[in-house]
């Protein structure tokens, strides 16, 4: 299912992430893509907030990935935030062992993984955003 939504603030990504994370069981991941400054890193705070977990996070652009540890429905969840930025190849990728990562009972949310999208599990929910003005952003989400 594809859903097209309009943010007109950063308080209002924030909660379209928030309606995604509460949904979100452990072994999910979502892709976030779009360029630099889109607003992906806003996305992530507000499904970090679901988890409570929205004061331990920081960007990972220059760790590759951060993981943090949360609660959903009253239970522990690790929330795993990446970013493929700095990224160049699939061996890169597999150095790091992110398939391992993606792959367990994490949550796992992804910052520029379209680039390597082959990597990704079929069941992979992507968002796109794209500046559509200003202060307003495009969100594609395609579960």
């Amino acid at each position: 299912m594809v859903k097209e939504l309009l943010s007109r603030s950063v308080h209002e990504t924030r909660e379209y992430a928030r309606q995604l994370a509460a949904g979100l069981q452990p072994g999910d991941v979502v892709c976030l893509s779009g360029n630099l400054g889109a607003g992906k890193t806003e996305f992530m705070r507000g499904i970090a907030q679901v988890f409570g977990c929205d004061d331990q996070l920081t960007s990972p652009s220059f760790s590759i990935f951060n993981i943090y540890r949360g609660r959903l429905n009253g239970q522990p969840v690790i929330l795993q935030h990446f970013d493929l930025y700095r990224i160049e190849t699939s061996l890169e990728l597999e150095g790091l062992g992110f398939g391992e990562y993606i792959n367990g009972d994490a949550v796992s949310v992804v910052e520029w993984g379209e680039k390597f999208i082959e990597e990704f599990p079929p069941e992979t929910i992507k968002v796109h955003i794209d500046a559509a003005g200003e202060e307003e952003r495009k969100i594609v989400i395609d579960s």
